[in-house]
This record gives structure tokens, C-alpha cells and sequence, in this order.
């Protein structure tokens, strides 16, 4: 199926690792010019080399900033140029309880997990307005419909994404751009593999019965009953980027594996 993405100009935020990693290397295999984006150059470099051997004729090119702040966005816009699709990806998690949440916490979930979205998508979309071709994604959560009470800070900011990205789609009206996000389930990525294995360590048990339990009694309305892996993420957003996708516009689109109860 040819989705029409060869030679489309992709920014994918966060994009060194994980989920942001296997959404890099979708868009390479359609022959994207693909834009690496991490914090550090080292990250990004390895990320490269890691795209290059997984897809050798991909076009994978650099850009190191942190999104999180206004320098390193406005260091990427000069850098890059306009982009014809956006992925706001980049963010993080952090269990904690409720009552340990610091002021700084707050901010620091919010500008990494909502501003850059949020920044970025002001940046590029108006240029995707003015071409009538675009396509901007925010990788959201179930967690936004899900607040999880052992990270409430994460469940805000997954939320926040879902408002940004319903309201910015509203200024498309008529055009060929759309905005979506999509709301992945717990997912298998590196961050959440360290988190599973420490809760094994603590417990005694071994990673994959870790990760069982973690489902059963964390997300009992699971249907699936298993973590995504971060490759079944990214084939959702590589489709919802795409040409066949283009009827799909101010959606927040499940990918879930069932945990939302919902119809």
C-alpha cells in the first residue's frame, strides 16, 4: 500500500528512543526525509545508526534540541525548515504519589509533555495551512481518559494534549491538514521495560511476570491484556499520516488495546 509519504519532511520529537524511535523508522520505510530529534547529539547519533541498520536506504537526518524550552525549539525551526508532518512525541512519566508532586514537577511534565506540542504545532501548522497539505499527531495516552492516581502530573499533561490537538484542528477548516492524536495503552518502550524490571527486582519475580501482573492489576479492563509494543504504536501513526488517512481530522484515535471502557 503506497501512503503517499515518499520525499514528506517528518519531525518527530523525542524521536532517540522508544515509541518516538519505532515512529522514525515507519516513516523511513516510506521513503520520508526523517527528522531525529533528542536532546543530545550522542543520542541522536546512536538513534541514526540504529534507524540506518534497521532501514539501510531511509533518510534519517539530525535534530538535536530540547523541545522543552523556547532555545531549543527555535534552534530546530532554524535548522529544519518547514515540516509537511509533525509527531509530538516527546515527553515522559513519573510515578509518584499525588501528595509528593512538587511545584516543580508540575512545571517540568507540563513543558516537556505539553508545551513543545504545544509550541511547535503554532510553529509549523500555519505553513501547513498555507501549502493545504499537513499532518500534525500528539502522542497522547489512555491516560488522558485514564488519570492514573500513581501519576496524576502525567495524566494532566496527556489530557492537555488532547485539548491542544482537538483545538488546532478547528483552525483547518476546508484544507488538506489534519490534527489528530493518538491514545497508545501501557507500552513496552525503554523507559517503561526499566520501570517493570525495577518493580520485578523489588518484588522477586521475573520481568515478564512483572509486566503480566502490572496489566492484570493495574489495567483490568484491558482486553488485550498484554503491553503494546512500540512498533504497534507507529503504525498507527504512520497511517494516520498518511493520504488514506486523510477523512481522520480532530480525532483522538484509541490504540489501547481495549483499556478504555468505552463505545
Amino acid at each position: 500500500m503506497d501512503l503517499g509519504l515518499k520525499d514528506k519532511k517528518v519531525l518527530i520529537t523525542g524521536s532517540s528512543k522508544g515509541i518516538g524511535f519505532k515512529i522514525a523508522e515507519g516513516f523511513g520505510r516510506e521513503g520520508s526525509v526523517v527528522y531525529v530529534n533528542g536532546r543530545t547529539e550522542e543520542a541522536v547519533d546512536q538513534a541514526i545508526k540504529g534507524l540506518k541498520q534497521s532501514v539501510p536506504k531511509g533518510t534519517f537526518l539530525e535534530a538535536v534540541g530540547n523541545v522543552s524550552t523556547e532555545e531549543g525549539i527555535s534552534h530546530l525551526q532554524a535548522k529544519i525548515g518547514e515540516v509537511d508532518v509533525l509527531i509530538n512525541n516527546a515527553g515522559f512519566f513519573e510515578p509518584k504519589s499525588f501528595f509528593e508532586i512538587t511545584r516543580e514537577d508540575w512545571t517540568q511534565i507540563y513543558e516537556t509533555n505539553v508545551l513543545s506540542g504545544a509550541r511547535l504545532t503554532q510553529i509549523y501548522l500555519k505553513g501547513m495551512i498555507k501549502r493545504n497539505w499537513g499532518r500534525v499527531i500528539f502522542i497522547s495516552s489512555e491516560s488522558a481518559i485514564n488519570i492514573p492516581v500513581e501519576m496524576v502530573h502525567y495524566g494532566m499533561s496527556k489530557t492537555a494534549q488532547l485539548s491542544i490537538a482537538r483545538g488546532s484542528a478547528e483552525l483547518c477548516k476546508g484544507t488538506n491538514v489534519t490534527v489528530n492524536s493518538i491514545l497508545p495503552g501501557p507500552t513496552l518502550s525503554e523507559g517503561v521495560e526499566q520501570f517493570i524490571h525495577s518493580l520485578a527486582v523489588n518484588s522477586g519475580k521475573s520481568d515478564k511476570d512483572m509486566a503480566n501482573d502490572f496489566i492484570r492489576e493495574n489495567r483490568p479492563s484491558s482486553i488485550n491484556q498484554r503491553f503494546a509494543k512500540p512498533e504497534e504504536i507507529a503504525d498507527v501513526v504512520v497511517f494516520l499520516a498518511s493520504e488514506k488517512a486523510s477523512m481522520i481530522n480532530g480525532s483522538a484515535v484509541r490504540v489501547d488495546g481495549g483499556v478504555i471502557k468505552s463505545i
